[in-house]
């Protein structure tokens, strides 16, 4: 269900229709693409399309499993910050990398499932917020980034 599918349901349908479509389309990016494709790097920055993909799969996994479910970094087993998010190591595929997002996305939407958009979550270093906040926050950075993946893959095509 996409957002133009939900223009007069509630909040909460509204905002997890906005965040299934631009995680659908972030995976999208990678489509057809070769693995050199999808890890070349086409700007100063480590940023690649896959590496785009596996730092919102630990952006997601830090609001959701450690700023809603409040497991620590360490204990979920993610990288200290935003940077080394970024950064793919050997065994990083696009059929890995994709896994591992499709799996955060069903973990999140599991520790989400039954909490009220008011409710305010404890977990994230930087103090208290309402889920609310934590899905718009999502929604903001998977939409950036997803512009950031339609440029990358306008230029892995044009060349």
């Amino acid at each position: 269900m996409g957002s133009f599918d939900v223009p007069l349901d509630g909040e909460r349908v509204q905002l997890e229709a906005f965040i299934e479509e631009h995680r659908a389309a972030l995976e999208a990016a990678l489509d057809g693409l070769t693995e050199e494709q999808a890890r070349r790097r086409l700007v100063p920055s480590a940023t690649t399309l896959l590496g785009l993909l596996k730092h919102v799969t630990w952006m997601q996994r830090v609001w959701f499993e450690e700023c809603v479910g409040g497991g620590s970094r360490g204990e979920l087993g993610l990288v200290p910050g935003p940077d080394d998010s970024f950064r793919l190591h050997e065994g990083d595929t696009v059929a890995s990398v994709t896994a591992a997002h499709r799996e955060a996305c069903a973990t999140a939407r599991r520790v989400v499932a039954e909490l009220p958009l008011d409710t305010v979550v404890t977990g994230h270093r930087s103090g208290p917020r309402t889920l609310r906040w934590v899905y718009l926050q999502v929604l903001r950075e998977l939409a950036q980034h997803g512009g950031h993946a339609d440029i990358l893959r306008e230029q892995l095509l044009a060349g």
